[in-house]
């Protein structure tokens, strides 16, 4: 037992350099996957984003709700379709995903971190204008014609301004800010934004030391399947091109990217699956997934 004890002290000890180097920093989490549909993991991260607080490191959190969305599509007897990895959205899919997001799976967020001692609160990218979006157009190759054609996606939503006022308040007093990514539109409209481009988003317009981007994944594997620990933009470009980085990789490092370029310092694509990841990614010399960074 006493060697037990010892070693707690050296992780404690051994986590000094890391707590100072993140001290008063903002980063931006994007929650989902695996951990949201789990009870156990959800208090886990609970727990984990209240323990930064109380280390004077500034947790954002913005999370999905696919699955969520999915079932409650199902329950209620809603058709839903996807294209491109994407959600369309019509009018009354889109009430259908803001009452999910917005509702039930961003109240559970903000109970989970308050029962473990935080202090959280839920919002949308509706309140105070936060997410200023844009209908999101996409387009697709006929395979006869070859002509590009326009797809509808309806209410899906691109972010095109972030208002982080109101994040920064709450921030500043202590609050632990989780968004629902569910943006407006110039005219009021509510617009569906992909989980991973909101916390983007959010993390540009933050200046955020850090993007963590949760999945299902180990992170960004090589053409042997080994994790990538370390990656540059260039040799993002690179992987891509080559097809290493493939499929729905693809946008979660386009995420990345964008976050960096945007005033964001680096991005971790990381497994949401494993215990105390954000903790490992942040405050251990291990690390927990692929960070890129300049």
């Amino acid at each position: 037992m006493k060697r037990d004890w010892v070693a707690t002290a050296r992780t404690l000890s051994e986590a000094l350099p890391y707590l100072q180097r993140y001290d008063d920093q903002i980063v931006v989490i994007k929650f989902g996957g695996h951990a949201m549909g789990d009870d156990e993991a959800m208090a886990g991260f609970a727990r984990d984003v209240t323990l930064m607080k109380q280390c004077n490191l500034h947790p954002v959190v913005v999370h999905g709700g696919g699955p969520q969305i999915a079932a409650m599509l199902k329950k209620l007897n809603v058709q839903s379709e996807f294209v491109d990895g994407l959600r369309v959205t019509d009018a009354a899919t889109v009430e259908i995903v803001e009452m999910v997001l917005a509702g039930a799976i961003n109240k559970r967020i903000v109970s989970a971190i308050n029962h473990q001692g935080g202090r959280a609160v839920g919002l949308s990218g509706k309140d105070a204008n936060l997410m200023v979006c844009e209908k999101l157009t996409r387009t697709k190759r006929d395979p006869d014609s070859r002509i590009e054609q326009a797809l509808d996606l309806g209410f899906v939503g691109q972010p095109v301004q972030v208002n982080p006022g109101l994040i920064e308040t709450l921030v500043r007093a202590e609050f632990v800010p989780v968004i629902a990514p569910v943006g407006v539109g110039r005219g009021g409209e509510t617009y569906n934004v992909n989980a991973d481009t909101a916390a983007g988003a959010f993390a540009a317009a933050l200046r955020a030391s850090r993007l963590l981007l949760l999945t299902d994944v180990a992170g960004v594997k090589d053409a042997d399947g080994d994790v990538l620990t370390d990656l540059s933009p260039e040799q993002c470009a690179r992987l891509i091109e080559e097809g290493v980085i493939s499929g729905g990789m693809i946008p979660k490092v386009q995420t990345a990217l964008d976050a960096m370029k945007g005033g964001a310092g680096a991005a971790v694509i990381l497994d949401g699956r494993a215990p105390h990841a954000c903790l490992l990614e942040l405050f251990t010399s291990y690390g927990a997934g692929t960070l890129i960074r300049s």
